[in-house]
């Protein structure tokens, strides 16, 4: 698989905002890509942890569901997978899940999506 640059990657990232918000300033470019990024990378830790937690348990869900499993702790209906599986009021739903990641890890994350809507 060929690599991509840092520019191609900024392009492609620019091209996509786009598509979703429409013209995006380079200035507002943070605001809406970098929380959906973040939010996506929290959500694929926490699966790994998860996986990892599975197969040292020998498959027990519950214990790997436990909060010390994770850096991060992702309440009910606030997984990247969540979002995507709504299918009316998505601006809502992933809004709800960045304030319920914040709420959930204050001591870490509080604020870190910013005023992101």
């Amino acid at each position: 698989m060929d690599k991509i640059t840092l520019s191609q990657l900024e392009q492609y990232l620019s091209k996509a905002a786009w598509i979703l918000k429409g013209p995006v300033d380079a200035s507002d470019f943070k605001v809406y890509i970098f929380p959906l990024l973040f939010f996506k990378r929290i959500s694929d830790v926490y699966d790994e942890e998860y996986r990892v937690a599975l197969e040292e348990s020998d498959g027990d869900e519950e214990y790997a569901a436990l909060p010390e499993m994770h850096r991060f702790e992702i309440p009910n209906g606030c997984h990247w997978q969540d979002v995507r599986e709504t299918t009316t009021n998505v601006g809502a739903a992933i809004e709800n899940a960045l304030r319920g990641i914040e709420q959930a890890n204050q001591e870490f994350l509080y604020g870190i999506f910013g005023d992101a809507q």
